[in-house]
Parts: structure tokens; C-alpha cells; sequence
């Protein structure tokens, strides 16, 4: 039997408060229930979510109730939990194997396919400029949330956490900074998965390649136009795992963490998280207005790329369909091949709003008072150091105690940030994914390429074909 949509939804919505309702009131002494029934309700509630996803057969959908099962299967299982990571690396290794030829394929497609050297330096400095503007704003918006919250001030450091070590990471030198933007080996690059090196070299191949002759330039356009297809064609492939690598993500999260952390430091994740609500709500959405972008349908076009990077940590993970989805949404594919690369390097809001506050927070917990001229300087080098660092391992953790360093600022602290980095990290990796399809869409408007009807008629199914 065939139960209609709407009675479907008043029946799971009810299911699923009821469970809500039932696990409150036995955590609250309401009322006293055994565990196993109050798992059994959790799990019962869950069937209907995927019940749910059945019905809807969408991608995303899959991906948002994958991310609710993984946290109750790594609360209920730990120690199964525990070992499922290897789910969402395998993830993250089939999606590494896309990003190098879809760059490039994109990128030359986009440069020497229309031979317009001009756009590209036009889309280059439009783009610095509205990444440095909207980061900026991103780390005074940071610091305002932790002077306001001062999540660091009386926090008392767990034992299991002192006896940690903070990772030997050594700060990058403003030469190394720069050096590292430009590849020496293109496998090497490639290898190592450095992407801002990777564009560099695709848009010098690019550039090339508009110089040839017309007849072997429209070969190498056509054989990277080809390669770009194909390479979507694999990402939609790729993503028929993205549901079990969220699954697994989660659940490993939960089940080596467990729930017990937040306790302590809910106010310092509160904090952050809250931060990167009012910089979505407050600098994004007042620019897609502006420029007249239609949010709803941004909102779809976003989803499943940010729900990936939430979930994984990771904003390669997302990298292939971000692109995918901006250019279904009516960016063309040469801007969005252009800014989303560059904007990993360039335009991390999450990230730099993440770091001014964890910078404040270290000297709350030392116990060392900083002057609003001091917390200015702060921020202003990290409007300098913030950048262009992405493809280094732990490069948040690099800033940050460098930053510490240069301050006088002790490096203890960020022994509490690490206890909870991978929570923040999946907000802020997140909110860099949701930045950077947004900064495509206000390029495209700059450039007055924007695709209005593709905007206005963009569905999330457009992008599971």
C-alpha cells in the first residue's frame, strides 16, 4: 500500500517527535526508561528517516540521514565505530584521484577555448579582492564572538587532554609561503595534491595553448573538453559512496570521541559555531541579495558539497561537486574552474574566522590579557599569514601556533582546541565550501555571465544525472 506524501510526513514527523519526546524525558528524570528501549526508539526513528530517503531518492537526502546513523551507530557501537574510518578514506582517495584532471581539463577548456587572456586577469584581481574583503570581515567577526562569549576565561584543562602533545609543526617563512604557490614537479603536485599548484600550472598550460595555432589549439581543446566530461561522469560514480563515507565519518567521530567533551567545552563550540551563523546569515546572504542571486535555489545548488566537507572534514571532498553544482547552477564552467581552486588557497572564511577566535581563546585560558590595539595587530597578520597556505598538512594548526609564537602567547592551550579541532573543523570546512561556490556565483555577475534561468530553475536532481 501506497501511503500519499503529505500522510507520510505527518506519520515520520510524529514518529520522530515522539522519540524526541521519549529520550528527553528520560534524560531530564521525567520519567525512567531502560537503555534498550530508548535505543530501540532512537533506531526506530532512524527506519523512518531512511524510509524517508527511499521515497525521496535524492543524493542529499541520503547524506543528511547518513550523518544522523553514524552518530547513533557511534554512541551505540564505539567499538565498532572506531574502526570504520577506513570508509571515508577510501572516499577521500577516490575523490583526490578527480581534482588534478578536472582542474586542469577545466581550466584549459576555460582559458584556451575562448582565448580571452583578458577575462582571466579580470577574473584574477575581481577575485583577490572580494577574498581578501570577505575574509577580513570573517576575522573581525571572530574576534568579536570570543570577546564576547570569553569561552576561555575559567576553563580548566581535562587530564586526558594535558597529557596530550601538541604536533611539531614548523612555521612557514613568508618566502616558503610564496615559493609553495609555484610547482617545481607537476606529478609531484599532483601527488602531493596541492591544488593551488596544480591551477598555476593549468592556467600557464592554458595560456599556452590559446597561443597555439588554431589547429592544434582546437585539438587540446577538444581532448580537455572530453576529459572534463569524463571526469564529472566519475565524480557522479564517486558519489554513490559519499552516504557511506559520511556514515563511517561520523561514526568514527562519535565512537573515538564520544559526547562527554562537549560538556567542557560547549561554550568554546558554541561559540565558533554561533560566529559562522551570523558570517553566513550577516556577510553571505547580504551579498547574494545584493547581486540579486537567487538564495533557495543556492541553498539546494550548496547542500550536498557542504554537507560532504561537514562530515569529512575536508573540502576536497567536495571540491568535484561544488564545481559541478555552481555550473548546473548557472556559473559558467571557465569562472568556476578559476575561483573555486583559487579560492581554497585565497578565500577560507570558516577558517579565518576560526583562527582569530582561537587565537583570543588561548590568551583567555592563559590568562593573559590582550588590548583591542594588541587583538588588532593579531588579526592584521593574520590577514597576511592566512593565506595562501591551504595545501599544507594542519595548516590551521600552523597559523595558529605560529601566530601564538609571535605574540609571546603560550602553546598549551591549544591543547583544549585539539581535544574538540575535529567538531570545529567540520563547521568551518563547511562554511569554506559555501564561501567559495558563492564567490563563483558573485564573479559570474561581475563578469555579466551569470545564467539567470539556469539559477531560477536549478533543482538538486539536475546534479545526481
Amino acid at each position: 500500500m501506497k501511503i500519499p506524501g503529505r500522510s507520510f510526513v505527518f506519520i515520520a514527523v510524529s514518529v520522530i517527535t515522539l522519540v524526541i519526546f521519549f529520550n528527553l524525558g528520560d534524560h531530564y528524570n521525567l520519567w525512567h526508561v531502560d537503555e534498550m528501549a530508548l535505543t530501540a526508539s532512537r533506531w526506530i526513528a532512524i527506519s523512518v528517516l531512511v524510509w524517508y530517503a527511499f521515497r525521496r531518492k535524492s543524493l542529499t537526502t541520503w547524506i543528511l540521514i547518513s550523518m544522523v546513523m553514524g552518530a547513533e551507530f557511534g554512541h551505540d557501537f564505539p567499538s565498532i565505530a572506531v574502526h570504520l574510518n577506513i570508509f571515508s578514506k577510501i572516499f577521500l582517495r577516490m575523490v583526490k584521484t578527480i581534482i588534478a584532471p578536472l582542474l586542469f581539463a577545466t581550466l584549459v577548456v576555460g582559458i584556451a577555448g575562448h582565448s580571452n587572456l583578458k577575462q582571466v586577469g579580470r577574473m584574477g584581481w575581481k577575485s583577490l579582492v572580494y577574498f581578501e574583503v570577505v575574509s577580513t570581515i570573517a576575522l573581525f567577526i571572530g574576534l568579536f564572538a570570543i570577546n564576547l562569549s570569553k569561552a576561555g576565561v575559567g576553563v580548566v584543562i581535562p587530564p586526558e587532554m594535558a597529557l596530550q602533545g601538541v604536533p611539531d609543526v614548523k612555521p612557514q617563512t613568508f618566502e616558503e609561503i610564496v615559493l609553495h604557490i609555484f610547482p617545481e614537479n607537476i606529478a609531484k603536485a599532483i601527488y602531493e595534491g596541492q591544488v593551488l599548484q596544480i591551477v598555476v600550472f593549468s592556467i600557464l598550460f592554458g595560456i599556452a595553448v590559446a597561443m597555439l595555432k588554431e589547429q592544434h589549439r582546437k585539438r587540446m581543446v577538444n581532448f580537455a573538453e572530453s576529459l572534463s566530461e569524463a571526469m564529472f561522469k566519475f565524480t557522479n560514480l564517486v558519489m554513490y559512496l559519499a552516504p557511506i563515507a559520511v556514515f563511517a565519518a561520523i561514526a568514527y567521530s562519535v565512537g573515538h570521541m564520544g559526547l562527554g567533551i562537549l560538556a567542557n567545552l560547549f561554550k568554546l563550540l558554541a561559540t565558533l559555531y554561533v560566529a559562522l551563523l551570523i558570517f553566513l546569515l550577516g556577510v553571505l546572504l547580504p551579498v547574494a541579495l545584493l547581486l540579486k542571486i537567487p538564495v533557495r535555489n543556492f541553498v539546494r545548488a550548496v547542500s550536498e558539497p557542504a554537507t560532504i566537507a561537514f562530515a569529512t572534514t575536508s573540502s576536497e571532498s567536495a571540491l568535484p561537486r561544488a564545481m559541478e553544482a555552481m555550473e548546473k547552477f548557472g556559473v559558467p564552467r571557465k569562472i568556476v574552474a578559476f575561483v573555486i581552486p583559487t579560492g581554497y588557497s585565497f578565500n577560507l572564511d570558516g577558517t579565518t574566522l576560526y583562527l582569530s577566535l582561537a587565537t583570543i581563546f588561548v590568551a583567555q585560558v592563559a590568562g593573559i590579557h590582550l588590548s583591542l590595539s594588541h587583538q588588532l595587530l593579531i588579526v592584521f597578520t593574520l590577514m597576511l599569514t592566512s593565506k595562501g597556505v591551504a595545501g599544507v598538512p594542519r595548516a590551521s594548526l600552523v597559523i595558529l601556533l605560529g601566530t601564538a609564537a609571535s605574540f609571546g602567547l603560550p602553546a598549551w592551550p591549544i591543547f583544549i582546541i585539539l581535544g574538540i579541532d575535529e567538531l570545529m573543523d567540520m563547521a568551518r570546512t563547511a562554511v569554506n565550501v559555501i564561501g567559495n561556490c558563492l564567490a563563483t556565483a558573485v564573479i559570474a555577475r561581475w563578469e555579466k555571465e551569470f545564467d539567470e534561468t539556469a539559477a531560477n530553475n536549478f533543482s538538486t536532481e539536475m546534479i545526481d544525472r
